[in-house]
């Protein structure tokens, strides 16, 4: 039997970092460092406003990527419907609803002067999270409508997909298990910005509005959307996000994450600074204004993103462009911040530098401005509760038609998988990396701050290969027994990646602190633990082969990653039970835009061979018989193979 200490030796020299004890303070010291690296690349690096320029354009789809608009979608027909009138004085108000999709129902009221006589400027305002029940949250923000309305403009205000009228759903991975989301590529980020701008081109069809004067603004998750809105739509003028949006700092360093939504992010797939998003807006009038004792969106993060735009705006010369507004108090409208907003639309809108006066109306009735006015009218065509199984298009992999064809496909989709779903992952893993404070027999980094265990190890003599367990994160060092068993002429090894054995970290629903703030580092827990057995993996190197990777389930995938990714490491991969599809784990980003398991299975010929293993009393999907159809189509057919 082979002493441990000979898979010692061949570990890569010792890098000498302590490791704290506790699991949740060494992950999220990883997660501060990440944060650390991510925050110097405001702008994507751009010094000079030629570069910010040059950079700009594919910063911008990338932008719309990760809210999973790109390619843009078809703008198609809104149909636009007014339900009703009412009006207050010289206010207009009328109820109706849009389809930014076919099916995706927007409920909004539109409040104009009861005689325009000229094109007025417009606002788009985007609802923050307050429950209105079945009025939608657009009727909590009434008094912003009536202002404007009041003073020359035409406003539409419009329900979010959480809390409008016709609901869909906003908490996908903070309270729902939803974490296929990630898979998807899906964030409700993505919805509220399309709506946004499916709301300007409803504006822009309005006789009463000049197309060319446009704003936006919104509290809270509206705030939020503001700045997904002006950073998508050139047809925004003037931009006012409402405490909308903090750094990656606050969020997840600081933990700000846990006090907000999915539908405050974007899917951070190409690992952006996030202030680089309201960047994308400048050199047009931006007011960036928040309260100064809001915990969800604290001062600390507000200077830093206050500091970071006058940098990019001073590289305009337009240092006059943009401002900041700090109201005492907490998350929440007060006078004085009102008249900021207002004052700032009226100078740069409407060119009026004079005072103005708060908004001070009699309150409607909540049921009176609803688009359905009762249940029954609601509308059975509706996709809204199911946004999430429909807005990002899952993708639908061609095989090639020859055989000849097969290397240049298996290419692209590889390069796909870098570029969309393991960014963070390095071209070539390295080995494991002994450090100070850890087991060197059990415990490594496969990089700075993540520790990958051994769990259990059967060395034998003379063996015939080399195999190595990836454990699911509920698995212990006795789930090797089985592989043991089935190969007992090999050697094995059993490892805890990320999040496992003795390092797992607390998973608290809600609101999964650790999986949701490493989307907005551009990774998730799952591509971490490819990362981690890739690393093991290339620690074995240099022992006499053949090499395996196994493991059940989720892990089983996690492992066929590992191979896939990091070609020439394994001539074997064995999975238990696998999963048919990236929606039932493990969880990639974008990753089902680009593929799903029994593609990404295939792409593992013709070099590796691959054995998929039914479970007891659970036939192995038939969804497998394309990968079976990889392998023969890359004339590798003999090494795919279903017990």
């Amino acid at each position: 039997m082979l002493p441990a200490c000979l898979f010692a030796a061949l570990l890569a020299p010792a890098a000498d970092l302590p490791v704290p004890a506790k699991a949740d303070e060494a992950i999220h010291q990883y997660l501060a460092a990440e944060t650390a690296r991510l925050s110097a690349g405001f702008m994507g690096g751009a010094k000079t406003k030629a570069d910010w320029e040059a950079k700009r354009p594919k910063l911008k789809e990338q932008f719309l990527d990760m809210l999973g608009l790109w390619p843009l979608p078809e703008k198609t027909p809104l149909k636009a419907v007014v339900t009703g009138t009412l009006e207050r004085g010289d206010v207009v108000v009328e109820k109706l609803h849009f389809q930014s999709r076919p099916g995706l129902y927007v409920t909004a009221n539109l409040y104009r002067p009861k005689a325009a006589g000229k094109k007025l400027p417009a606002i788009l305002y985007v609802c923050g999270h307050s429950n209105r029940g079945r009025d939608g949250n657009k009727t909590a923000f009434q008094d912003h409508g009536l202002w404007f309305a009041s003073n020359g403009y035409v406003c539409l205000i419009v329900d979010t997909l959480q809390l409008g009228e016709v609901a869909g759903k906003h908490h996908g991975t903070y309270n729902l298990g939803r974490f296929w989301w990630q898979s998807r590529g899906y964030t409700p980020a993505g919805v509220e910005c399309w709506n946004g701008v499916r709301g300007i081109d409803y504006l822009c069809s309005r006789s009463e509005v000049d197309p060319d004067r446009i704003g936006v603004t919104g509290i809270s998750g509206g705030g939020a959307t503001t700045c997904w809105v002006a950073a998508a739509d050139d047809r925004v003028k003037v931009a006012v996000p409402v405490s909308g949006m903090s750094d990656l700092e606050s969020y997840v360093t600081n933990k700000v994450i846990n006090g907000h939504c999915d539908c405050m992010f974007a899917i951070n797939t190409y690992q952006w600074e996030w202030t680089t998003i309201l960047a994308l807006f400048a050199p047009k009038p931006l007011l960036f204004a928040n309260s100064d004792t809001d915990s969800i969106f604290p001062m600390d993060g507000n200077r830093r993103i206050i500091a970071r735009l006058r940098s990019c705006y001073d590289l305009y010369g337009a240092k006059d462009k943009v401002d900041e507004h700090v109201s005492p108090g907490g998350h929440d409208y007060r006078p004085d911040l009102r008249v900021a907003i207002f004052g700032f639309f009226n100078r740069h809108l409407k060119g009026e530098a004079g005072p103005v006066k708060d908004a001070d109306f009699t309150k409607i009735d909540g049921k009176d401005l609803r688009a359905f006015p009762d249940d029954k009218d609601l509308p059975k065509d509706q996709i809204n509760d199911r946004a999430d199984e429909t807005f990002v298009p899952a993708a639908v992999v061609k095989l090639p038609e020859k055989p000849d064809d097969f290397a240049a496909w298996k290419a692209g989709l590889v390069k796909q998988l870098r570029e969309k779903s393991f960014r963070a992952l390095p071209q070539s893993v390295g080995a494991m990396k002994r450090a100070a404070g850890l087991d060197p027999l059990r415990e490594f980094q496969s990089e700075d701050g993540i520790v990958v265990q051994l769990a259990n190890m059967l060395m034998r003599p003379n063996a015939e290969g080399q195999s190595l367990v990836v454990l699911n994160a509920e698995e212990d060092g006795t789930a090797m027994k089985f592989w043991a068993a089935r190969d007992p002429k090999w050697s094995h090894e059993a490892i805890h990646t990320r999040g496992g054995g003795p390092f797992a970290w607390t998973r608290k629903n809600p609101p999964n602190t650790v999986e949701r703030s490493l989307v907005l580092l551009g990774q998730t827990a799952d591509s971490g633990r490819v990362r981690d057995a890739a690393a093991w993996l290339a620690s074995k190197a240099a022992v006499k082969g053949p090499h395996r990777v196994v493991g059940r389930g989720q892990a089983g995938i996690v492992a066929a990653y590992a191979a896939l990714l990091n070609p020439g490491l394994v001539d074997e991969v064995v999975i238990v039970d696998p999963p048919a599809s990236h929606r039932d784990g493990p969880h990639f980003l974008n990753v089902m835009r680009v593929l799903d398991i029994p593609d990404a299975l295939g792409l593992l010929a013709p070099d590796v061979k691959l054995t998929l293993i039914a479970a007891k009393d659970k036939p192995l999907d038939k969804a497998f018989d394309k990968t079976a159809e990889i392998y023969k189509l890359a004339g590798a057919g003999d090494k795919f193979k279903r017990e």
